[in-house]
């Protein structure tokens, strides 16, 4: 009999560290997984960077809930001598995305609640585009009537710290 017990026991202490085991690795990945998605940037500060818009607001006019996403591109350039770096992007609301695209390739898309240690740069000298799209049916035929979106950013410029772009329409059915 006794060797039964001590055969039960083994196969609950090893079933025990193999459990544990498994918590331990799935905790690690999410820990793992968690640092990449969110946090700060990484940026190195320049005054020697600066950012230049040709445009900062633009209005499509009227346009209806059932024929689209709007979409509009404003161009960022790098007027410095060093490599201008944008990070933190944002949306004011969920219905609005925004993406840069360069040179350098495409940052992530982002919304209103979107975090990212994504930096996106720009040499000297060289446009970005801040692809801006509004989806006129997100909030439903709740969603009619004017509305006014933002796209804000952070750049490597301690003297022109965030970048802000607007957008407006007026939504009907």
């Amino acid at each position: 009999m006794k060797n039964k017990y001590k055969n039960t026991a083994q196969k609950k202490s090893k079933a025990g560290f193999i459990i544990a085991g498994i918590i331990v690795f799935t905790i690690g990945i999410l820990v793992w997984a968690m640092s990449q998605l969110g946090g700060t940037a990484e940026v190195r500060m320049s005054s020697a960077a600066e950012a230049s818009v040709s445009e900062q607001s633009f209005d499509w006019g009227t346009i209806d809930m059932d024929e689209g996403l709007a979409t509009k591109t404003f161009e960022i350039t790098n007027d410095g001598t060093e490599t201008l770096q944008l990070y933190e992007v944002a949306t004011s609301c969920t219905c609005t995305t925004a993406q840069l695209i360069s040179e350098s390739g495409r940052s992530p898309l982002y919304s209103m609640h979107t975090k990212s240690k994504y930096v996106h740069e720009i040499a000297p000298g060289e446009t970005a585009q801040l692809e801006v799209v509004f989806n006129p049916a997100f909030h439903g035929p709740s969603g009619v009537g004017p509305i006014t979106r933002q796209v804000t950013m952070q750049t490597n410029n301690p003297q022109e710290p965030i970048l802000s772009f607007e957008v407006a329409a007026d939504v009907v059915k």
